[in-house]
């Protein structure tokens, strides 16, 4: 079994689920989003970045044991928050499917409650396997125009929005998660695309979260010896605006995540 290379383990985490959690991000992604704040991610394989002014290995394998180890010292937290563990990325759905299902049956062992982030974009087969020992999922949905969504990712929408359905079908919970760029997908229009699509195919939702972009994660695109490119964070009244459009289809929607 191939163990796949792990860039962090972030503690505490009150932005990645219920509670408080121990976030494990994964390297590799399908997707090439300009706008990543983790951009030292989108790599399978170990990179060299500069950080602070030094070069250092980004990425490193963990065999399930030792992952499992680690999460374990934080139950306490769990316990006493209703949190647990997060696997994130990266793509967490991109990894050994036969790695992640030992972490995951290895967790759930333990009692220890497991959400996933995905972008979507993989085999429905991942999605099915593993569903059984996750709590929850943080669901990206990026652009409901599959032409938007290659032209900015790299990748068309079919998967995101065919494994969502699939969840959904399966009575999941999911938390939507949506990137929002001004002047991309912020429209009223592209919005109400968005929520109609959603309640055409009956998808129940825990929760919606609106992500406003920023530009945290750009010095570490120049650390990779990256250009990165600036898009424009939402405004204020761009925030009220969306929030309230998304309000009239779904009871529980948060800014930030």
């Amino acid at each position: 079994m191939s163990a796949p290379y792990v860039f962090n383990i972030q503690r505490f985490s009150m932005h990645d689920g219920p509670g408080l959690r121990t976030t494990i991000f994964f390297k590799g992604c399908p997707l090439d989003c300009p706008w990543c704040h983790n951009p030292e991610a989108k790599l399978f394989e170990p990179e060299l970045m500069v950080t602070e002014g030094e070069k250092k290995l980004v990425g490193r394998q963990y065999t399930v044991e030792e992952l499992v180890s680690e999460v374990l010292s934080d139950v306490m937290f769990y316990d006493h928050s209703g949190g647990g563990v997060t696997l994130s990325g990266g793509e967490v759905m991109a990894q050994n499917r036969t790695f992640l299902l030992e972490l995951a049956r290895q967790l759930k062992a333990k009692g220890i409650s497991l959400g996933v982030d995905t972008c979507g974009v993989a085999a429905q087969t991942g999605f099915s396997q593993l569903a059984k020992y996750v709590d929850f999922w943080l669901y990206d949905l990026k652009f409901i125009s599959s032409e938007d969504h290659k032209k900015w990712t790299g990748a068309a929408n079919d998967l995101v929005l065919k494994n969502l359905e699939f969840l959904n079908s399966l009575r999941a919970k999911i938390y939507l998660r949506m990137i929002l760029l001004e002047g991309l997908n912020t429209s009223a229009d592209v919005i109400e695309e968005t929520m109609l699509w959603l309640k055409t195919h009956s998808i129940e939702l825990v929760e919606v979260d609106l992500l406003p972009y920023h530009r945290l994660g750009q010095n570490k695109f120049a650390g990779l010896g990256l250009e990165p490119q600036t898009f424009t964070t939402p405004s204020e009244e761009t925030l009220r605006r969306v929030k309230e459009q998304v309000l009239r289809y779904y009871p529980m929607v948060r800014v930030g995540g």
